[in-house]
């Protein structure tokens, strides 16, 4: 009974050190300490060469949590998003609308902290009457003709844009991810820390890195972006606007006349972030004190509504 006791404490030693080990280092440096742990532990007679090889299989699989995405990687992570959310709502067949979007957006992307990522912005209107607009990783940006409808100016456009664009800067789908990916992983190993890692626990653990995709599109459509990163995304877009030349105000105006037209708990926006009376507030301690804003060109609001009148 001692003995046994021992095994498996001693196998849980092993697990937490070899985690404990990766938390500190890269995935180069733990390797080689995982291999002497592991060996030693077989050597003695502490865990079997197959518990040796689910040790190492597992530690390496939760290090891939902890390394940076590449610009390559969060590209094609956000096209897969991107291609998920397009499963439920149909682009919107309209060629000058959507060029003119991408105008829109394409010099705003530009003046953003982020200009320029791995695959590029782009940006498409999305047939659906829902409030809504949608950031993948990489800079993929849709937006609902119900959204479309809320602008009454390019100014407004703009403020829709702007804040989806402080999503894609801020990373703010990828940081959603890695949380969820690293915390279902920890979850995991500090369950079998204890016992024997199985095929059922390693099959657990690649499932939840399998699931980023899933991990952001559930936070865009179903779950949202804490009020915090909502925050983040809402002075990054004041800055952006600030910079092209655009009245960063306009997101108060947008988000006002939005709180009018959404149904509370209904779907959408209203589903997915937070209350637009909150955002106004702070947006307005964010604006306070900026110069008064020189009135927009004529031929700003013609082409605003020459491209999105009919949308």
């Amino acid at each position: 009974m001692k003995q046994s006791r021992f095994i498996r404490v001693s196998r849980g030693f092993i697990v937490l050190a070899g985690l404990a080990v990766l938390l500190v280092s890269s995935c180069e440096t733990m390797k080689p300490v995982m291999d002497v742990t592991t060996a030693m532990g077989v050597a003695t007679g502490t865990i079997t060469q197959g518990q040796a090889e689910s040790i190492k299989r597992t530690t390496t699989a939760v290090g891939k949590t902890l390394q940076d995405i590449t610009p390559e990687q969060e590209y094609y992570i956000g096209r897969t998003v991107a291609a998920t959310v397009l499963h439920q709502y149909r682009p919107y067949d309209n060629e000058g609308a959507n060029r003119y979007l991408n105008m829109v957006g394409q010099t705003l992307a530009q003046a953003s902290d982020k200009p320029e990522t791995f695959g590029g912005y782009h940006f498409l209107i999305v047939d659906s009457q829902e409030i809504n607009a949608f950031a993948a990783p990489g800079g993929l940006i849709l937006v609902t003709r119900g959204m479309l409808r809320c602008s009454k100016s390019e100014d407004a456009l703009a403020a829709v844009l702007a804040h989806e664009i402080g999503h894609v800067q801020g990373q703010h789908g990828i940081k959603a991810i890695k949380k969820s990916r690293l915390t279902s992983a920890l979850t995991i190993l500090a369950t079998e820390s204890v016992k024997n890692l199985g095929s059922q626990e390693l099959a657990q653990v690649t499932e939840a890195f399998e699931g980023s995709i899933s991990d952001i599109t559930s936070t865009l459509m179903n779950t949202g972006y804490s009020r915090e990163l909502e925050r983040e995304a809402d002075q990054s877009a004041v800055k952006i606007l600030r910079r092209v030349g655009y009245d960063p105000r306009a997101l108060i105006s947008m988000l006002t006349l939005m709180d009018q037209r959404l149904q509370r708990g209904g779907p959408g926006f209203a589903k997915t972030h937070p209350d637009p009376r909150d955002r106004i507030r702070d947006i307005e301690s964010m604006v306070k004190g900026l110069p008064a804003p020189v009135a927009a060109p004529p031929a700003r609001q013609v082409r605003f509504e020459r491209s999105i009148g009919a949308v």
